[in-house]
């Protein structure tokens, strides 16, 4: 079982900047890739970016292409997921997910773990 925490969200202004982060108690993210997802009132979850095991790939919704950027830190313990420019359709709760099965659709909600989530307003 990996338990995953997210942190960084809050409330802020259209035009502005918040950070994510995502980390597995007790363990790294070595070997898992790790995806942020999202959803708003009355919608479905969506997928919002993700990170390959390796680090070396990353996909992105169409929504977000250019504004936010996922990363994993040097010593995999977290994943990022800096958001700039927010616009107000970026409100919702945004959830950590890992999975470290190989060949995983990294932007099907088909994860095996996921975070409890956290809040981000965008409003003025």
């Amino acid at each position: 079982q990996v338990q995953l925490e997210e942190s960084g969200g809050g409330l802020v202004q259209p035009g502005g900047s918040l950070r994510l982060s995502c980390a597995a108690s007790g363990r790294t993210f070595s070997g898992f890739a790790v995806g942020w997802f999202r959803q708003a009132p009355g919608k479905e979850r969506e997928f919002v970016a993700a990170i390959s095991r390796s680090g070396g790939s990353t996909y992105y919704a169409d929504s977000v292409k250019g504004r936010f950027t996922i990363s994993r830190d040097d010593a995999d313990t977290t994943v990022y997921l800096q958001m700039n420019n927010l616009k107000p359709d970026d409100t919702a709760v945004y959830y950590c997910t890992a999975d470290s099965r190989p060949g995983l659709a990294l932007v099907t909600p088909e994860y095996m773990f996921w975070g409890q989530g956290t809040q981000v307003t965008v409003s003025s």
